[in-house]
């Protein structure tokens, strides 16, 4: 089973949410929490954490896209369809031979293109490197 970065991602998160115990309740705190001070507090506390996450998931976040750019470049899997087609051989057997045609991640076939003749030259000949 191969996991994304993604499902490793979430699983960390679970795995922190759960050693954390995010949900401990407050009852034995010696702070009266609706007094203005600690209230401005929790809610600076609260405010500051949410900028620091954002920019620390910005920055991840940033860091996998640029990951994940440099992967792609440097992708060698090979994608070939197989399609068959059907031909007569010289005694008169009618014979199936597999044609492939190698294609992109999205399924277009790469077209070679003809080399082309240079400027001036006259139709049907190629002048290539001597």
């Amino acid at each position: 089973m191969k996991l994304t970065s993604a499902s490793h991602t979430l699983i960390l998160a679970a795995l922190v949410l759960v050693a954390t115990g995010c949900t401990s309740k407050r009852e034995g705190s010696r702070v009266n929490t609706r007094q203005p001070g600690p209230a401005i507090g929790t809610a600076i506390g609260t405010v500051g954490g949410a900028v620091v996450g954002n920019a620390a998931g910005a920055v991840v976040g940033a860091g996998e896209g640029f990951s994940s750019a440099t992967a792609s470049a440097f992708d060698s899997q090979r994608r070939v369809v197989r399609t068959w087609e059907t031909q007569t051989t010289a005694d008169g057997r009618t014979i199936r031979v597999p044609v492939e045609i190698e294609v992109d991640e999205y399924g277009r076939p790469y077209t070679r293109q003809p080399a082309s003749a240079p400027a001036g030259a006259p139709a049907g000949t190629s002048q290539g490197p001597r």
